[in-house]
C-alpha cells in the first residue's frame, strides 16, 4: 500500500513510468522480507535496536556509515541493525540507476527502498523487543503492522500531496526512525492495558484463511487497540508514503532528471519471481557483514 500510494505523489515526468509499472512496484515491495530468509547480511537492513544504545541514541550514533563505524565498530552496528544507513545506501543506488536510465534497476531499487523506508517508520523496528517477546506480548508486531491495516486501512486517508526534494536524505532517514521510536512506549502499553481489560479469552479468535483455520487477534481486541492508538498506524503509514515519494523524487532530481517515458515498455516478466535480484548490478552491497538473531515473525 505504501509503495503503491507513493506513486501518485510523483510529478508528471515520473508518474507515467511508475504508473505503467504500478503492479511491479506493488508486488515486489515485499522482496526484502523474502530475502531475509536466504541472503546473508539482509536481515540487518530492516531495523535498528535503538534501545541498546541508551536514551541518547539519536545523539550518540552518527548519521553517516563511516563515522558510525569509526565510533562504534562495524560488528556492533550490524548486530543491532542498520536501517537508516541502508536507506542512504539505496538512495545512492537508485540515483545511479536513474543516471544509467536502467528501467529494471530503477523499479527494483525503488521497490526495495520503499520497503526499508516503511520499516524505519515502524516503532517495533527500533527495539530489541521487536515482537513483544521480552515483555510477554509475543505477536504484537503482526498486530500493529498487519492486523490493524488489514481491518482498518480502508478508512485511512493516505493522500499526502506532491513529493518534495530532500536536501538532507540522511537526516530524513534518522528522523523517521526517531519518530517511530518515540511511539514505542504507547505501542506496548496500550496492548498490555487492553489485554488486562478484555482478558486472554477475548483477545484471539479464529478465521479461515486459504481453507485453514488460523488464530488471529479478535476484531474486538483489534478495534480497542486501534482506538487506543488514536490513528498512530495511519500517521506512520502517511509518513512512510511521503518519505518514499520524496526519496524517489530526490534520486531522480540528483540524477539530472532523466527522461523516463521511453522506458515504460521494458519487459519485466522474467523478474517477477527473482527474489534475489537486488544483489545484481546497481545493488551490489557496499559493505557486508554478519546477521543478528533471526527476526522473522
Amino acid at each position: 500500500m505504501i509503495n503503491r500510494q507513493a506513486v501518485y505523489s510523483l510529478p508528471p515526468e515520473m508518474f507515467g513510468f511508475y504508473k505503467f509499472h504500478l503492479g511491479y512496484i506493488t508486488e515486489n515491495a515485499v522482496n526484502p522480507d523474502r530475502r531475509r530468509y536466504a541472503v546473508e547480511g539482509e536481515e540487518e537492513n530492516h531495523f535498528l535496536d535503538a534501545d541498546v544504545y541508551g536514551d541518547s541514541v539519536f545523539e550518540y550514533l552518527p548519521k553517516y556509515w563511516l563515522d558510525a563505524v569509526d565510533k562504534v565498530g562495524e560488528d556492533t552496528l550490524r548486530a543491532y541493525g542498520i536501517v537508516p544507513w541502508t536507506i542512504q545506501r539505496y538512495k545512492f543506488y537508485l540515483t545511479e540507476a536513474f543516471k544509467a536510465r536502467d528501467p529494471e534497476a530503477i523499479l527494483r531499487l525503488s521497490s526495495d527502498l520503499g520497503h526499508y523506508i516503511g520499516d524505519a517508520n515502524v516503532p517495533l523496528h527500533s527495539t530489541e523487543n521487536y515482537n513483544g517477546q521480552l515483555t510477554g506480548q509475543y505477536g504484537i508486531h503482526g498486530l500493529w503492522e498487519s492486523r490493524l491495516p488489514e481491518l482498518f486501512a480502508e478508512d485511512y486517508n493516505l493522500w499526502i500531496g506532491q513529493a518534495s526534494y530532500l536536501f538532507d536524505p540522511a537526516e530524513t532517514a534518522w528522523e523517521a526512525l526517531k519518530n517511530g521510536h518515540s511511539a514505542l512506549d504507547s505501542v506496548l502499553a496500550y496492548e498490555r492495558e487492553i489485554t488486562n481489560r478484555l482478558g486472554e479469552d477475548r483477545k484471539y479468535s479464529f478465521e479461515t484463511r486459504a481453507t485453514v483455520p488460523s488464530r488471529v487477534y479478535s476484531e474486538e481486541f483489534s478495534w480497542a487497540y486501534h482506538e487506543a492508538l488514536a490513528g498512530m498506524v495511519e500517521r506512520r503509514m502517511r509518513a512512510s508514503i511521503q518519505m518514499v515519494a520524496d526519496f524517489w523524487y530526490t534520486c531522480w532530481i540528483d540524477a539530472g532528471q532523466p527522461e523516463l517515458s521511453s522506458l515504460k515498455e521494458v519487459d519485466l516478466s522474467s523478474h517477477k519471481t527473482a527474489l534475489l535480484d537486488s544483489l545484481r548490478k546497481w545493488s551490489q552491497p557496499l559493505f557486508m557483514g554478519r546477521v543478528h538473531q533471526h527476526r522473522g515473525l
